[in-house]
C-alpha cells in the first residue's frame, strides 16, 4: 500500500467520531471489546465492526489472550497520515513564502519613489535666494 493510499485509508477510518473515540480509549493501553463497549453508547457487535475498520486501516492491532481479543493502538499506522499532513503543510508554506517574496520585491523596471521626487532648484545667489 502506498503512503498516499495508506494515509487515505486511515483518514477515512478516522472520519467516524466513534472510531476516533475508540482510538482515544485505546491510548491508555490494550483493552478487550467488552471494556471498550462499556464506555461507549454502542454495543459490542458495533464496537467490533469499528475495530475491524480501524485494524484494516492499520491504526489498531489485536492479539488473542485466552478467550479474549485485546485491541491496541498501532502508532505506526499514523505515520502515513503524519507524512501526508507534513507534505500538505510544506506545500502550503512554500506557496506562502513565494507569495510573500513576490509581494515584497519591486518589479525590476520600477524606480524607487524617492528618486521621482523633484528637488527645488538652487538659486545662483545662494540658499535663501536673496542677493546681497
Amino acid at each position: 500500500m502506498s503512503n498516499h493510499s495508506a494515509a487515505e485509508a486511515a483518514l477515512d477510518a478516522l472520519g467516524d467520531p466513534m472510531r476516533r473515540r475508540l482510538l482515544e480509549l485505546l491510548h491508555a493501553g490494550p483493552r478487550p471489546v467488552g471494556e471498550l463497549a462499556a464506555e461507549l453508547p454502542i454495543g459490542r457487535p458495533a464496537v467490533s465492526k469499528h475495530l475491524r475498520v480501524l485494524e484494516g486501516a492499520g491504526l489498531v492491532r489485536h492479539r488473542s489472550e485466552g478467550t479474549r481479543n485485546l485491541y491496541a493502538l498501532a502508532p505506526e499506522g499514523l505515520t502515513d497520515v503524519q507524512q501526508w499532513l507534513v507534505g500538505v503543510w510544506d506545500t502550503a508554506l512554500a506557496a506562502f513564502a513565494s507569495y510573500v517574496a513576490a509581494a515584497s520585491t519591486p518589479p525590476a523596471d520600477s524606480t524607487p519613489p524617492e528618486q521621482h521626487a523633484t528637488r527645488p532648484a538652487r538659486h545662483p545667489s545662494g540658499p535663501g535666494g536673496l542677493r546681497t
